[in-house]
């Protein structure tokens, strides 16, 4: 039972952190249409100037200029797709941003080399003990962080203006921009805020029981496609229910893997993409994806 309870506790907060890393995929979905393929190389990139920085300026405003930076990338990434390829098809950008991920991620490999690079977080190694449950204090850093970030996500996109503009910019591109929505604006800061989540995403992928940042955190990240798949691409919500459930997925597999060992050792890696594949059988659009409707 303390084994289950541990290994739940464990899902959540590597849901938490997928959810931060699905939302960065959603909003940005949902504002131009493009699947960021480029979205792990943020995320590397926020996490390598934070590991960077914490040792001159202090870990919370190296995670802040992280966040900065990364967002400030993501925005360029979003004038060089758009400015650059004006009245490509959508297709078109997704596979850029391909060839921007393996620009940026050959570089920051380069950067990063074969070591671990800690990230100065306040939570080392430190555990604390809820009854017979030792939980690592990273792993609750990140559901804490998660739900304060996520909050005001949602009361941004449901009350701000920018969060009204995007919500009708994805409805229907076309009738906001005759209603006098700037589409450019709109979808320059929903690519701004993805990059900085990618960036605060980070900073847990790397903290304890992880050794460090190094160049596979960024594939780490990657583990959160399944999650935007299985709410649906177009669903924030969605974003945040997929997380959860694909967290608590790799948990379980992992906790659970000698019991699960007929279905093969690695089977915690796969386990999530087979949730996703399962219930993308049942219903293609994910979760909450809404569906295409056609009037003849």
């Amino acid at each position: 039972m303390i084994k289950l309870a541990e290994t739940i506790l464990n899902g959540l907060a590597l849901g938490s952190v997928y959810a931060l890393i699905a939302l960065g995929f959603v909003v940005i979905f949902k504002a131009s249409g493009v699947m960021n393929f480029a979205h792990g190389s943020l995320l590397l990139f926020g996490g390598y100037v934070t590991a960077r920085l914490h040792d001159t300026i202090g870990f919370l405003p190296a995670v802040l200029v992280g966040a900065a930076l990364a967002a400030a990338l993501a925005g360029l990434v979003q004038l060089l797709a758009t400015r650059g390829l004006r009245g490509a098809e959508i297709h078109t950008l997704t596979i850029l941003t391909i060839g921007i991920d393996v620009l940026l991620s050959t570089e920051l490999n380069r950067r990063v080399g074969a070591d671990f690079l800690s990230m100065g977080d306040p939570w080392g190694a430190d555990v604390t003990q809820l009854g017979d449950i030792t939980v690592a204090d990273s792993r609750i850093a990140s559901i804490a962080v998660a739900i304060v970030v996520i909050s005001v996500f949602f009361a941004a996109f449901r009350w701000s203006r920018w969060g009204l503009s995007m919500r009708s910019a994805a409805a229907d591109p076309e009738a906001a921009s005759l209603m006098g929505i700037r589409l450019d604006r709109v979808r320059l800061i929903a690519w701004c805020v993805a990059g900085a989540l990618a960036a605060l995403a980070a900073v847990f992928l790397a903290a304890f029981p992880a050794a460090g940042l190094d160049r596979t955190t960024s594939q780490i990240a990657l583990s959160a496609f399944p999650a935007a798949i299985l709410g649906g691409m177009d669903s924030a919500v969605g974003a945040l229910v997929g997380s959860l459930v694909i967290g608590l997925t790799a948990a379980m597999a992992a906790g659970y893997q000698s019991e699960l060992s007929a279905l093969g050792s690695g089977f915690s890696d796969v386990a999530p993409y087979l949730v996703m594949v399962l219930v993308l059988l049942v219903r293609p659009t994910g979760l909450f994806g809404s569906k295409e409707l056609t009037r003849v």
